[in-house]
């Protein structure tokens, strides 16, 4: 499910921290995810502005005792993610998109201990994934795309104990992500890449959820406000930097899995059913609704 509008770029930016990290690393480097994976981004994928419908993954644990998943999408293309166990003990997967084309996931484990990846496309096309520890104890990686052109990530750790890391591109460029700890015991992040410096400070609310600004390297700054509610779940409200706000709203259904509503700027929202299974899997049901009027 492609973020085609503005209004979810926006969302997808101011959601967490974590969007940042995934926006450099898809600026940086080739990378294939099975359907399963993309599918955790739904919420940020979400939007105000794309026509309603839904969407639904169902989980199954196989005999090997890997998590196997069906993906119907919005459209009613399926995906089928088949993962299994292979002689070394690592997982491996086979996905199989609406169309017929098969990708595969290899992982196998180094001399090191670390867990490498091999994945295929449906061309035959081939990106590795490969993990090695430095001398500083900290894991490091390097990515070869189909292409050959590579981009790799050194963490290192800095003089106050935090792990930093450097993200660097095929084409040279970087990006240095620098964590400190402020004077309340929580961690900031300052990003420096090619277009600049982002800032994000977080913050201990009242109610002791982390809550975060950040400021981009033109100083838009936008707002997450998290807050616990009378359920104990913890909601949020993102307010982006032209002032327009999303709220997640996060319920326990009587199966004990947490449910979410998330209601864009401009209204729009999407509906996460999670339902819980026998085997211990999760299931989960997307309906988004588009903004009034549209």
């Amino acid at each position: 499910m492609k973020n085609t509008t503005p209004g979810l770029r926006t969302l997808a930016a101011v959601l967490d921290f974590r969007a940042i990290v995934l926006a450099v690393a898809a600026a940086l480097a080739f990378a294939v995810n099975s359907a399963d994976a993309r599918d955790r981004n739904v919420q940020r994928q979400q939007s105000a502005g794309h026509a309603g419908g839904s969407s639904s993954i169902q989980r199954q644990r196989g005999a090997d005792g890997a998590v196997d998943a069906t993906r119907v999408g919005r459209h009613g293309g399926t995906t089928s993610v088949d993962r299994y166990r292979d002689g070394a003990g690592t997982t491996d997967a086979r996905i199989t998109g609406p169309r017929g084309g098969v990708s595969s996931v290899d992982r196998t484990r180094g001399h090191d201990g670390l867990v490498d990846k091999s994945v295929t496309g449906p061309s035959g096309r081939t990106a590795m994934t490969d993990r090695t520890r430095g001398s500083d104890g900290l894991v490091d990686k390097t990515v070869t795309g189909p292409n050959g052109r590579m981009t790799t990530t050194d963490r290192y750790r800095g003089s106050d104990g935090l792990v930093d890391k450097m993200v660097t591109g095929p084409n040279g460029q970087s990006a240095v992500f620098n964590r400190a700890r402020g004077t309340d015991g929580i961690v900031d992040t300052t990003v420096t890449g090619p277009k600049g410096t982002t800032l994000v400070d977080r913050s201990r609310g009242a109610d002791g959820t982390i809550d975060s600004v950040r400021t981009g390297p033109q100083g838009a700054i936008s707002t997450v406000d998290r807050s616990r509610g009378s359920d104990g779940l913890i909601d949020k409200s993102i307010t982006d930097p032209q002032g327009g706000v999303t709220t997640v709203d996060r319920t326990r259904g009587s199966d004990g899995a947490i449910d979410s509503l998330t209601t864009g700027p401009k209204g729009g929202s999407a509906w996460v059913d999670r339902s819980r299974n026998a085997d211990g899997t999760v299931n989960r049901t997307v309906t988004t609704a588009p903004p009034p009027g549209r």
